[in-house]
């Protein structure tokens, strides 16, 4: 990447991100409120226009509440508060399944359609919950521990350290597959429930993910994190063979879960330091860098094959550009090395050139190898631009840190 950034804003500077945040949920709002149905309407074109009125998707009913607290947490306007309510009522009220409990995975206006139950649905269940309780939202609190009961009865297993993945709809049986993304955003989520509580069972959970992960999985897998396993948590090297661009059981190794473990292994050492917890987010960012970065074009490539290590979906995904901002900004506070400061400023720039819509806000969601958009799809569900708000929330409680900046 061009070292250009004369020609940018101070990416570090904590106003400037506390302002991100708030204009890029300012893209969503009001027009993700829906007043007919209750939630949010969940995707959008580049310009705002409302692409499907009707789907509702437990990740991004939750990415909304989540954005949402955010910008309550950086000042943004008291109105935020009625359009958490709002999104926290529809989840008790229409995610929630009344008969089983749970939460289903995708309603059509106000009726379930696909009543799976997912632990990664669940985990933003958990994770929006502790944001808006943490933004003063007093209703989220009950939500925070009855979704915990529920990921224990269901998916946890205590012999293994991991979380299931799915329950089928009929029988409230476990499907046979087992996948790190789940658990990846159990450790996240169960952070955010002991900031937001102060609870120690939460942290002892997500180090207990977080150990599961790195001790267990990841010797199978090498130097960077694999997403599929088998009931017995050994790798599947052929589930979704060749499907990268599967939202949440891609295939391949997918360098931005090895970036975004990189980050939350440094979250936990923020709470709980370990020498163990620095050393590997250390390892796998830099592994991630080494094999995914495009040093021709910019940015992250998406996906590597298992076999000869060949890139297999060079397309940029803003997911794994936000993911690396906020785990250099971390690797820059707890190594006081200059390097990873200069990485993220030089990564943002590239995001602000390619990424963030500068006429209607919002980040694009996927560019090809050459940083060109694919269609004018900016929102499709669940993507509601959690990613890029958490990371800028993550880089703001580094940069507002003065210890946190190397000198």
């Amino acid at each position: 990447m061009n070292d250009t950034r004369a020609v940018y804003p101070d990416f570090a500077d904590p106003s400037f991100l506390k302002q991100h945040i708030l204009d890029t949920v300012h893209f969503y709002a009001p027009r993700c409120i829906d007043l007919q149905n209750g939630g949010y309407i969940n995707s959008f074109l580049d310009d705002g226009t409302i692409s499907d009125y009707e789907t509702k998707q437990l990740v991004g009913m939750t990415r909304f509440v989540y954005i949402f607290s955010a910008a309550l947490q950086v000042g943004g306007p008291e109105k935020y508060h009625g359009a958490v309510e709002h999104g926290l009522h529809f989840l008790r009220e229409y995610h929630w399944d009344h008969e089983h409990g749970g939460y289903h995975w995708t309603v059509k206006g106000r009726t379930p359609t696909d009543k799976r139950k997912f632990a990664y649905g669940h985990a933003f269940v958990l994770l929006a919950a502790s944001n808006a309780f943490k933004a003063g939202i007093s209703s989220a609190g009950p939500m925070i521990g009855e979704v915990y009961e529920v990921l224990e009865k269901h998916f946890w297993s205590k012999k293994d350290g991991l979380y299931a993945d799915e329950l089928t709809t009929d029988r409230m049986e476990l499907s046979p597959y087992r996948g790190q993304n789940a658990n990846m955003h159990l450790c996240e989520a169960m952070m955010a429930a002991y900031e937001a509580t102060g609870d120690r069972r939460y942290l002892d959970r997500a180090n207990t993910l977080a150990y599961s992960v790195m001790f267990k999985l990841l010797r199978q897998s090498g130097g960077l994190i694999w997403e599929h396993y088998n009931s017995d948590w050994e790798i599947d090297w052929n589930y979704n063979k060749d499907y990268t661009k599967s939202e949440y059981r891609p295939y391949g190794y997918i360098f931005g879960h090895s970036i975004e473990w990189s980050k939350l292994l440094l979250l936990l050492h923020r709470h709980f330091p370990q020498e163990w917890l620095l050393r590997l987010a250390e390892r796998l960012f830099w592994e991630a860098l080494h094999k995914g970065l495009d040093r021709r074009h910019g940015g992250i490539f998406f996906a590597m094959s298992p076999v000869d290590g060949r890139i297999i979906d060079a397309d940029k995904s803003y997911w794994v550009m936000a993911e690396s901002l906020g785990a250099s900004a971390m690797l820059a506070a707890s190594t006081g090395r200059a390097e990873y400061r200069k990485y993220y400023l030089d990564m943002f720039a590239y995001c602000w050139t390619y990424f963030v819509d500068h006429r209607f806000g919002g980040w694009y969601q996927v560019l090809d190898a050459c940083n060109r958009k694919y269609s004018n799809i900016k929102s499709p569900p669940p993507k509601a631009d959690y990613h890029p708000v958490t990371n800028c929330l993550t880089a703001l409680s580094v940069w507002e840190n003065a210890a946190g900046k190397p000198q």
